[in-house]
């Protein structure tokens, strides 16, 4: 048996302890007729297994138990074809089992990645070269999204097809589509969402600021989930939002309560109005949104326009500021936006 393993292992490059299971189970089946049982079923999968762990090919292993069939096995088929169903098990649960655990890698990195916790080799491993500039993209579905889910594969094989550079990283955390793309490839974000756009009905986007180093990523990722949350939070109606043009209303949460003062002193008095100071703060909003434009804004509330200057009049006369002078409406237009960080008037100013 030794010659006829070292004769298949030289014409094939299968190594020899891969194959002496295999030839036993022939020689047997040669010498009785009957099947291989259960224990040479089992120890034929561990040869796949190891196969494939060793990086050898399915069909060079699949030749290698062929040729040695023609030499030992004469009649015996049947054992030939159960023997190499099992070699094929093992070596497609090896390749299951591999894939699971890069998976399960792949979701610990990006886990750490976003807290600030990996390290440059392992982002070499998945192709992130943490030395330079990196923009994250936050995408926001309808539905949160679940570990695993296809879509941020093909996104991913998408951009890199596109661009030419596995220096991109697309994942699902936290029910959030997340990429990481170098800051040079300015065409990766908006790439990236073109995706989604195509792929998803009901979402939002928002994009962090290119930053440095592995805390650059972490940097980046904050700020445009925290652009997402500033959209939500202010109802402004774009779709992608980019922390680079919400860089004010960080600043304003930071003095709490400097922006409680300015609310309750500018806008206090709309209290008093009939209906509340809802209606009023939706018309300067639309106001500011609108440029100043009385038609463009009553358009955007479905209001005549005579509706939105005898609003205007009333804020005028309630708060003493009026957003036809420029002082006073960037005032107003701060405490307007103030308003809606501190959700007033559906809570209360504390």
């Amino acid at each position: 048996m030794d010659s006829v393993l070292a004769r298949v292992s030289e014409a094939t490059g299968v190594p020899a302890d891969l194959l002496g299971g295999f030839l036993s189970v022939l020689a047997a089946s040669a010498a009785t007729g009957r099947l291989p049982g259960r224990a040479d079923m089992d120890g034929l999968r561990e040869c796949g297994a190891l196969a494939a762990e060793r990086g050898i090919p399915l069909r060079v292993l699949a030749d290698a138990c062929l040729h040695a069939a023609e030499i030992t096995a004469g009649g015996a088929f049947g054992a030939v074809r159960r023997g190499m169903a099992a070699y094929i098990e093992g070596y497609e649960e090896a390749q299951r089992a591999a894939l699971r655990q890069e998976e399960e890698a792949r979701r610990l990195f990006v886990d750490d990645l976003l807290q600030g916790r990996a390290d440059a080799e392992r982002a070499e491993h998945f192709g992130l070269r943490l030395a330079g500039a990196y923009v994250v993209t936050v995408v926001k579905p309808g539905s949160p999204l679940t570990p695993g889910d296809p879509l941020a594969g093909r996104i991913e094989q998408a951009l890199v097809a596109r661009f030419g550079s596995h220096n991109i990283l697309v994942a699902v955390r936290d029910g959030l589509l997340v990429c990481a793309s170098p800051g040079e490839l300015t065409a990766a974000s908006g790439e990236f969402t073109h995706h989604v756009r195509s792929a998803l009905t009901e979402w939002r986007a928002g994009v962090g600021r290119p930053h440095q180093g592995p805390g650059g990523i972490v940097t980046s990722y904050r700020e445009a989930a925290g652009a997402i949350d500033l959209g939500e939070r202010l109802g402004l109606r774009a779709q992608v939002l980019k922390a680079a043009d919400l860089l004010v209303f960080p600043v304003l949460l930071r003095d709490r309560e400097a922006i409680v003062d300015l609310v309750s002193t500018v806008l206090g008095p709309l209290t008093s109005a009939r209906g509340g100071p809802e209606p009023l703060l939706e018309t300067l909003e639309a106001v500011f949104a609108s440029q100043g434009n009385h038609t463009a804004a009553a358009r955007r509330l479905g209001i005549s326009t005579r509706a939105i200057t005898y609003r205007l009049e009333r804020i005028r006369r309630l708060t003493g500021f009026s957003p036809s002078d420029p002082t006073q409406r960037f005032t107003l237009e701060t405490a307007v936006l103030g308003a809606r960080l501190l959700e007033w008037p559906a809570h209360p100013l504390v």
